[in-house]
């Protein structure tokens, strides 16, 4: 669902939307095949959802929807570049941790904003989607965002009723022409990337590796990268090695014997090339959102994104105030020379740490 809205945020139509998501589980699903079967090791794969969240706090850019999708064909360049050239890689490594955490924490916030006022806006719509999340924390707070989910697809299938029809739940494929753009780049591809790989291929690495699996990483970056190069087009803005997901591949869950692991990699596969039947149907469902359920639903489930990246970026005690100018630019959602927040929010974090460290007493 966040994905869906934070295409759609760039300017996607439903259809090229459903496109993008229908993307993104193809190409994860068989480059995780690919790893899995070829390394016999538990390597997840997943899409962005940091990524998609940039997306939607970001917005249409100059060049609208086919510059967005240029932006996603850069981001692939550079996934493929970083596991092609260890100089990226070790450049990407040098930027501080909580720097690239409090961006997306900026990012975030308006985002899970939207529970609020979306409550205060269509009380009919929303409450019932924050009551089902209120209850099932006390239940099980595992299925509170599912069940929330769950909730808000009801109450759009209540409120839209006739208005969905059988031929919109087909998912087919849409071709854009990529259009590159300065400010697409500068706004969508190189956040896109930072958070990409600060968020999910990092700590992907250190969770497959807890478990006591080697992560190929030049591979996996150029599998990644291109899986990304090629959804691009299609609408998908980015795979990359799952950090939750891969802890219950790799992890006991997956079964007592450790060298049997990776065939839950192939399951995972098998179950998101299924899935990739309904994006037309989901994709149409949100389309047919009324007032801000969607959004809010969405909200609901980055809470513990926003709330683990605010730990990671406050623990920084040394650069603590870079720390909160980056993430007070990234939320503000300002645009300057074209270029969105994300992308100053960094600059702003990298210029002023070594200048606020050397002044400390």
């Amino acid at each position: 669902m966040v994905v869906l809205t934070g295409l759609v945020a760039l300017g996607a139509t439903a259809a090229e939307a459903a496109s993008g998501l229908l993307t993104l589980c193809v190409t994860q699903a068989l480059g995780m095949l690919w790893l899995a079967v070829r390394h016999r090791t538990p390597i997840t794969l997943a899409w962005s959802t940091p990524g998609a969240a940039l997306l939607l706090s970001t917005g249409a850019v100059a060049g609208g929807w086919a510059a967005a999708v240029g932006a996603f064909v850069v981001t692939g360049v550079l996934i493929v570049l970083t596991g092609l050239v260890p100089a990226l890689g070790e450049l990407i490594a040098r930027i501080p941790t909580s720097l690239a955490r409090a961006m997306l924490a900026g990012v975030l916030l308006p985002i899970c904003l939207e529970p609020v006022t979306g409550l205060a806006d269509s009380p009919s719509y929303v409450g019932p989607v924050v009551l089902a999340w209120l209850v099932m924390h006390r239940v099980s707070r595992r299925w509170a965002v599912p069940v929330a989910l769950a909730v808000a697809l009801v109450v759009v299938l209540v409120a839209a009723g006739s208005s969905v029809s059988a031929s919109d739940l087909v998912p087919s494929l849409t071709w854009t022409t990529p259009r590159w753009t300065l400010s697409g780049a500068m706004s969508i591809a190189v956040p896109l990337y930072i958070v990409t790989m600060a968020s999910q291929n990092v700590p992907g690495v250190a969770v497959t590796s807890s478990f006591g699996y080697q992560v190929p990483w030049r591979e996996t970056m150029t599998v990644t990268g291109i899986g990304t190069l090629a959804g691009a087009p299609f609408g998908g803005h980015a795979i990359n090695l799952a950090a939750i997901t891969a802890a219950l591949a790799a992890g006991p869950a997956a079964g007592a014997d450790r060298s049997r692991r990776w065939i839950a990699c192939v399951s995972a596969s098998g179950t998101y090339l299924v899935l990739a039947l309904g994006c037309g149907a989901l994709t149409t469902l949100v389309a047919a959102a009324p007032g801000d359920v969607m959004q809010a639903a969405a909200g609901l489930a980055l809470l513990g994104t926003l709330g683990a990246a605010l730990v990671g970026a406050l623990d920084d005690k040394a650069g603590r105030e870079a720390v909160v100018v980056c993430f007070l630019v990234a939320a503000s959602g300002i645009t300057v020379l074209g270029i969105g927040a994300a992308f100053w929010a960094l600059v702003a974090g990298l210029v002023l740490r070594p200048v606020l460290a050397t002044g400390r007493r």
